[in-house]
């Protein structure tokens, strides 16, 4: 009998313990897909979101930045949240409150702009926008941001054998965070409407909650315990007898805000600096996102080491290209920028998971890390912008990220802080300069590539002593950077919302220059002074345009979106009103400022600049004031899509007499803007006509000023274009669907060879 129910009871055992195990093993890709899914989501939710406000408020890059703090605030919070609503119900409480909180938001889905909501005309937005996404969306973002932590601490109640360190769950956050971020601009965006994006986005959202509802059924009966004491989620044997300091929580801090800063910053500088490609800037993110998957994963505690000690020498290379200003090529100085950017979050990152908590500070832990990571938004997205007239914020993060290292070796009395560490900087920092003032007056780069290679050298022998090496790689950037130009005499630098404008003087002319972009210049011969360049010459299309404008009324009332220098109002004639729709206040200044360019003054006819966004400025106006429309928006920057959907022409069209002229200026290195403005042009029944000029004049000569172009032009009637009616037709693509304020695929239009 003893024998008998001792196998009864090693069978039920047995049993037992495999039930036990079944849904062991099932836990971590439960837990693992839900914080995927949550965090795709998320990232989806952004970019949606900011295109469906965009026709509404304008292409400000304000309407983005505005967009995308909010969201990092609701971020944080998210976060804090989790912290605590964890730490004040503990775990079977909060997993019950969770799945409560998660079923509201479903009534308001789709997510969408509420009826009747319209934005206040005549002041600022902002409060307006920041109301609409409290409506719309901030309910379920900030459940959905909660997640990744929280089920992370949930994990490390349910007893799996990972569950005393459940850190490897926010590779999966990062993981479907970087999912989200390219599947919108590369899938979504192209392929849907913004009404069927948000049905998908709900039907996710839907399918989220099923699993964060069974997440807390596994959590409420694995935990074991009936108890809600706000600890009953962390094992005995994991609890820290004292919680973080002030000054760990600082270094998480740290090590969050110079990634941050980093990755906008390195932004900024690529699609400024260096080539303004359409869809860059989703690179250096998706490259922030990999570093944090890297850096929780299990082997990078094998390379850290060499990560350490190779970052230096990648930051240091890339200083030496800084100070050059290196042109190209492209192919070797962009992923140069980039791997940099890599290695540093890599770093900082990894510094963050070889010093994170026991899972009872997880919650703790993340909220810091996302506070870190607004502080370094912030400071990029607004206090920047208000200090500095450059982006000075990408060589001081550079530098910041070096003074991050840990010491290689051990620190000893000798190495401690002195003197030196001040002195040294600030001699790399004077050679750097004695070398730019001798390249400009030798007209020579030689000096400053001697300086840039001895002095790179000179800084990596510091890379044992992180504060002197940031201070001296801070030294190089912001002393070579703001000594050297890469061309002409700068007369001033101003500094925006939306860019960094240089006017510069050089071969004759005064240019209105942002980042690699000319937007207009203007002669400095007293003879030529009133002609109009670059773009816009007599000799180019826009100059037959008006050559061939034979119905041109007495007193033509002519629109602008986009002023540039203001040079297009050399082609007009006295009593003319021409209405110039600039969004930056900076232009405009520059613009007026007779020291700098004197068209606005000067050229014949009423010259007004009406400050906005070009198309919601032209909603105020009446229907038929307009006898042209000249839509010049797209020389080369990241393309305002609101302005050439077909929603937008036909206001423009509005806008215009029966006879008025459309003129859009469509040059740009990496787009082709033809087809997308011909398919419209074929759906509203305008007659189309294409044109591209080289920087030559009818006999074949090189027209110094003259700058390539491409114009595409439209009219009610074929007849209205004159002679330019003899002109190519513009493309279509009927394989590709009509822009519009639903719809837009620059990732077709995208010149796939100008990349290289």
């Amino acid at each position: 009998m003893t024998v008998i129910d001792r196998s009864l009871t090693d069978t039920s055992a047995a049993a037992s313990t495999a039930s036990r195990r079944a849904p062991t093993r099932a836990l971590v890709p439960l837990f693992s897909v839900t914080i995927f899914l949550g965090a795709g989501l998320l990232f989806v939710l952004e970019p949606m979101f900011a295109r469906m406000v965009l026709p509404l408020l304008g292409g400000s890059p304000s309407v983005w930045m505005t967009t995308v703090l909010v969201f990092q605030v609701l971020l944080l919070a998210g976060y804090a949240y989790a912290h605590l609503a964890i730490s004040r119900l503990g775990t079977r409480r909060h997993v019950l409150l969770q799945v409560l909180l998660m079923i509201p938001p479903i009534l308001l889905l789709p997510v969408a702009i509420p009826l009747g909501w319209s934005p206040p005309s005549g002041s600022n937005p902002a409060p307006w926008l920041i109301a609409v996404m409290g409506v719309s969306v901030a309910l379920p973002f900030l459940l959905i941001s909660s997640l990744s932590p929280a089920l992370q601490r949930w994990f490390s109640s349910t007893g799996h054998p990972m569950a005393h360190d459940p850190y490897f769950l926010f590779r999966a956050s990062n993981l479907g965070s970087m999912v989200g971020l390219l599947a919108y601009p590369l899938v979504l965006e192209p392929a849907l409407r913004l009404a069927d994006q948000s049905r998908l986005w709900s039907l996710g959202y839907v399918l989220l909650t099923f699993l964060v509802a069974s997440c807390a059924a596994v959590v409420w009966f694995r935990s074991g315990r009936t108890s809600n004491d706000p600890a009953d989620a962390a094992p005995i044997e994991e609890s820290e007898e004292t919680p973080p300091t002030a000054r760990r929580r600082l270094r998480w801090v740290l090590l969050a805000f110079v990634p941050s800063s980093l990755m906008l910053g390195v932004t900024n500088f690529l699609t400024t600096d260096i080539s303004p490609i359409p869809l860059l800037w989703v690179v250096p993110l998706a490259i922030y996102l990999i570093s944090f998957v890297v850096a929780f994963g299990p082997g990078y505690r094998r390379r850290r080491d060499l990560v350490i000690r190779t970052m230096p020498l990648l930051v240091l290379t890339v200083v030496a290209t800084m100070l050059l200003h290196a042109p190209g090529p492209l192919w070797l100085l962009i992923p140069l920028h980039l791997v940099v950017l890599f290695a540093a979050c890599l770093m900082c990152h990894g510094e963050l998971a070889k010093d994170r908590p026991p899972a009872r500070s997880l919650t703790s832990f993340y909220l810091w890390i996302s506070f870190g990571g607004v502080l370094g938004g912030a400071f990029n997205a607004v206090v920047a912008p208000v200090l500095f007239n450059s982006y000075v914020e990408y060589p001081l993060a550079i530098a910041a990220a070096c003074a991050m290292l840990p010491a290689v070796r051990e620190r000893t009395r000798a190495a401690r802080g002195s003197v030196l560490d001040v002195a040294i900087p600030a001699g790399i920092g004077a050679a750097v300069l004695l070398a730019a003032v001798a390249a400009r007056e030798l007209d020579s780069t030689l000096p400053l590539v001697m300086a840039a290679v001895i002095l790179s050298v000179l800084a990596f022998g510091l890379r044992a002593r992180p504060v002197r090496l940031a201070l001296a790689v801070g030294a190089m950037l912001l002393v070579g950077t703001s000594a050297v130009v890469k061309s002409g005499v700068v007369l001033t630098q101003e500094r925006s919302f939306f860019g960094v404008y240089r006017v510069t003087s050089t071969e004759g002319f005064r240019e209105l220059v942002d980042g690699t972009t000319l937007h207009g210049a203007q002669s400095l011969a007293q003879s030529h002074r009133l002609e109009p360049t670059s773009y816009f010459t007599a000799a180019g299309p826009v100059g037959d345009v008006f050559e061939a404008w034979v119905d041109r009324p007495v007193g033509a009332r002519i629109g602008v979106i986009g002023l540039g220098t203001g040079s297009l109002a050399c082609h007009g004639r006295p009593g003319e009103r021409w209405t110039f729709f600039e969004i930056d206040p900076v232009v405009e200044d520059i613009a007026r400022d007779p020291t700098m360019f004197t068209y606005l003054r000067d050229c014949p006819g009423q010259n007004r600049v009406v400050l906005g966004d070009g198309r919601l400025s032209l909603e105020r106006r009446p229907r038929g004031s307009l006898d042209m429309l000249i839509v010049d928006a797209f020389s080369s920057d990241a393309i305002p899509v609101h302005l050439i959907t077909r929603e937008a022409l036909a206001l423009y069209r509005s806008r215009l007499s029966p006879d008025g002229l459309l003129l859009f200026h469509i040059s740009n290195r990496y787009l082709n803007l033809e087809a997308p403005l011909g398919n419209i042009a074929r759906e509203l029944g305008l007659a189309c006509a294409y044109a591209l000029d080289a920087p030559v004049d009818r006999r074949g000569q090189f027209v110094a000023g003259k700058q390539y172009s491409e114009w595409v032009f439209m009219a009610d009637d074929k007849r209205a274009l004159g002679r330019l009616a003899d002109w190519p037709r513009c493309m279509t693509d009927s394989s590709q669907r009509t822009w519009s304020d639903e719809f837009g695929d620059i990732w077709s239009a995208l010149e796939w060879g100008a990349l290289d």
